[in-house]
C-alpha cells in the first residue's frame, strides 16, 4: 500500500521497520522537529526521523498541519492510508480525510481502557493484570475511533514501563501489518461505552513515594515510573530513583529499612530490584549498595 507514517519517539520505530520490511511503499515520514537535546541544547531529530533517514524515506517535520498549505501538501502525496503511532500532534479532520482509507493508529492499550498520552505508565500505576494494543481507526475525539484489531499481553508482576513498553512496541509493529494484509475484510467495532479511562501526562510531582502508602501502590508507583522520570526518595539525605521492585509479606513502620532495601510501607514492604543514586547509573540493588549505607529509615 501507498503509506504515510506519523511517529517520533523509540516506541514507533519497530513499526515504521515492520512497514518497510512488509514492502509498502512509504511516501513520507512525519515526525516531531528536532528539539534542543544535550550538553550543548542542540538540536537533535527524533528517533524516528534518524530512522528514517537511514532507510532513505522522506521526512517532513511540520510544526503544525492546521494550516491549509500543510494540509495540501499532506494531500498530494495520494496516499492509500496514514499509519499513525505516538506523533504527537493532533490530526485535522481534513488530514484525518485525505487517504483513502483514512488514518489507523496503533495505541498500546486495550481500548477503551486509558485513552491518551501515558497509557502503558498508567496500566502499570493502576495494578492492571492486562492490558494490550489496538490498531484504530482515526476520528476527531481522543482515541474514540473504532478497533480493527486487537491483542492483549499480561503485565508481569514485576514488569517496569520500560519493558513493558519495548514488547508493546514489537507487538503493535505485528499487527499493524497484519491489519493492513487484512483490511479489506475487517469489520471496525465501536469502542463500549463502559470502561473508559483516561492516561494523562506523567506529572513529576507523582514521582515522589508516600511510604505510608500500602505496599501494593508504591511497587506500582516505582515500576510504572521506571525509567521515567523514576520515583524516588531519599535515602540518608541524597535522592534516589528506585527504578526496579517487587512486593514482600515484611513489615515494619512505613520507610524503615528492613534488611538491604526492602523498605516497609503503610501495609507490607517493597524489595527494591534497581535503583539509581543521583549522577550515577541504574544498577541492580546488591551492586549499588556496596559503600553506600541507606541507614534505618529512608524518607
Amino acid at each position: 500500500m501507498r503509506i504515510v507514517f506519523m511517529g517520533t519517539p523509540d516506541f514507533s520505530v519497530p513499526v515504521l521497520d515492520a512497514l518497510h520490511d512488509a514492502g509498502h511503499e512509504i511516501l513520507a515520514v512525519y515526525t516531531q522537529p528536532p528539539r534542543p537535546a544535550g550538553r550543548g541544547k542542540r538540536d537533535r531529530p527524533g528517533a524516528v526521523h534518524q530512522r528514517a533517514t537511514a532507510l532513505g524515506l522522506p521526512v517532513r517535520h511540520p510544526v503544525s498541519l492546521k494550516g491549509a498549505e500543510a494540509q495540501a501538501d499532506f494531500a498530494a502525496l495520494d496516499a492509500d492510508i496514514a499509519v499513525v503511532v505516538a506523533y504527537g500532534l493532533i490530526l485535522p479532520q481534513a488530514v484525518l480525510d485525505a487517504p483513502r482509507h483514512g488514518c489507523l493508529n496503533i495505541h498500546a492499550s486495550l481500548l477503551p481502557r486509558w485513552r491518551g498520552a501515558a497509557p502503558i505508565h498508567r496500566a502499570i500505576m493502576a495494578g492492571d493484570m492486562q492490558t494490550g494494543v489496538c490498531i484504530m481507526q482515526m476520528e476527531a475525539g481522543l482515541d474514540t475511533g473504532p478497533v480493527l484489531m486487537r491483542q492483549a499481553t499480561d503485565i508481569g508482576p514485576e514488569e517496569t514501563t520500560g519493558t513493558l513498553h519495548d514488547r508493546l512496541s514489537a507487538m503493535g509493529a505485528a499487527l499493524i501489518v497484519a491489519a493492513l494484509d487484512a483490511l479489506p475484510d475487517l469489520t471496525p467495532q465501536p469502542q463500549p461505552a463502559d470502561g473508559v479511562t483516561y492516561a494523562t501526562k506523567i506529572d513529576k510531582a507523582e514521582a515522589r513515594i508516600d511510604w505510608t502508602q500500602p505496599a501494593v501502590a508504591v511497587d506500582a508507583q516505582i515500576r510504572g515510573l521506571s525509567p521515567f522520570p523514576g520515583a524516588w526518595c531519599e535515602i540518608g539525605g541524597e535522592r534516589v530513583k528506585l527504578l526496579g521492585s517487587r512486593v514482600t509479606t515484611d513489615a515494619g513502620e512505613p520507610g524503615q529499612v528492613l534488611s538491604g532495601l526492602t523498605i516497609a510501607c503503610g501495609t507490607g514492604a517493597v524489595a527494591v530490584t534497581r535503583l539509581q543514586r543521583a549522577g550515577g547509573r541504574a544498577q541492580d540493588t546488591d551492586a549499588a549498595l556496596r559503600g553506600f549505607d541507606p541507614g534505618p529509615f529512608v524518607m
